[in-house]
């Protein structure tokens, strides 16, 4: 007669369980259903990743200086690969090429790192407030660059050149210090106290935002409100460089934590159980989340809703393992913002509409949806 503890994993088998029972861990179901969800994850980043390209490519070809798709990619191909004369057929204008290589191109490469990096800081935001309607703008970073960078405009144009990104990067370190500091406590970062601290100090630093503006000169508003709304107008090559280093260390950083992550939305208890280092693993999300979000509204503004959307629809196509959800959400975040930068610049053409204003229209129905969803199943358990 068989006994229970003979049904292991390795011994068992479907034939041994009764019908109803669902699949086991020992269950060769239950791999293979592992197994999808990684080929999905991966077809999906592919899939996004060609989406993207194509969309940099339209960008790179859009705007008054007449050029299509193709042309525009050779034009690129031949700065990348001087030496291969097939890239380029010699007939595209002085003109095409500095609107294409010095204009076009750096600004749709900005707004592809920046929706990564804005969207990796999301995923990161709600492992660790374990909230999918968490984004990066709930812990006051945005709002603390927003200071820093408005700071110097009021200070007149000749400085905002030179030190608009430095002092929105200023803003943002303090604005990551001084959420810690009121957020910790007893040795621990709790999420609740988290997530109050960041919207209080959110809105004192949007106060003092809104006081400076008010206080400038009538000729600095105009480059203070496109500055809060978000933009990647004025993008240069050199401004890649920051959000690229950014995003490669905050890569890293999911690399080496993903397993710890899943623990954590279990519970706090589940983590330190299984070895996890609660405490240090907030704060190592967090100071990710913060060099992320405060690198990118350097150099493109205060832009929203992209670390909400994204991660929230990654989690629903891919599922809730954060090593599947990083790469979908870091590509997906990438393509979202370069279409969103594409319809900005074409939608009310010539003028241009700021970034934050397209990704506001698109996240607020979304955030709004997702509370519905969210008060319908708390109903419902309710019941």
């Amino acid at each position: 007669m068989t006994t229970p503890t003979d049904l292991s994993p390795t011994t068992g088998t479907d034939e041994e369980a009764p019908p109803a029972k669902p699949p086991t861990v020992g269950s060769p179901r239950v791999p293979e259903s592992i197994a999808r969800r990684r080929w999905r994850a991966r077809l999906l980043t592919v899939s996004l990743a060609a989406a993207l390209v194509l969309v940099v490519a339209l960008s790179a070809s859009s705007g008054t200086v007449d050029l299509s798709a193709l042309d525009a990619a050779r034009l690129v191909a031949g700065h990348l690969l001087p030496g291969m004369p097939w890239m380029s057929d010699g007939t595209y204008t002085p003109l095409q090429d500095q609107v294409v290589w010095q204009f076009r191109l750096p600004r749709a490469l900005l707004a592809a790192l920046a929706g990564a990096a804005l969207s990796l800081a999301g995923v990161f935001i709600q492992a660790v407030v374990r909230n999918p309607l968490a984004e990066p703008a709930i812990i006051g970073v945005s709002s603390g660059a927003g200071v820093g960078a408005v700071s110097v405009v009021v200070l007149g144009a000749a400085a905002v050149g030179a030190w608009i990104g430095t002092a929105a990067f200023l803003g943002a370190a303090v604005a990551t210090a001084a959420v810690f500091w009121v957020a910790y406590k007893d040795g621990s970062i709790a999420p609740q106290r988290l997530v109050l601290t960041g919207v209080a100090l959110g809105t004192f630093f949007s106060a003092i935002t809104s006081y400076l503006t008010l206080t400038t000169e009538a000729q600095n508003v105009f480059s203070v409100m496109f500055f809060l709304l978000g933009s990647v107008s004025a993008a240069t090559m050199t401004d890649l460089i920051g959000p690229l280093v950014a995003l490669v260390v905050a890569l890293g950083v999911s690399l080496t934590t993903g397993r710890a992550v899943n623990a954590l939305q279990v519970g706090d208890e589940t983590a330190t159980a299984l070895g996890v280092r609660v405490n240090r693993l907030r704060s190592i999300l967090l100071l990710a989340a913060a060099l992320l979000t405060g690198t990118v509204v350097s150099v493109a503004g205060g832009i929203g809703f992209v670390g909400l959307v994204v991660p929230h629809i990654a989690r629903v196509l891919v599922g809730s393992d954060h090593r599947r959800i990083v790469p979908v959400a870091v590509v997906g975040g990438a393509l979202f913002l370069c279409g969103a930068d594409l319809i900005a610049r074409t939608v009310s053409a010539p003028a241009e509409v700021p970034l934050g204003i397209i990704t506001a229209l698109i996240g607020v129905p979304f955030f709004l949806w997702l509370m519905r969803g969210r008060a319908a199943d708390e109903q419902g358990m309710a019941r």
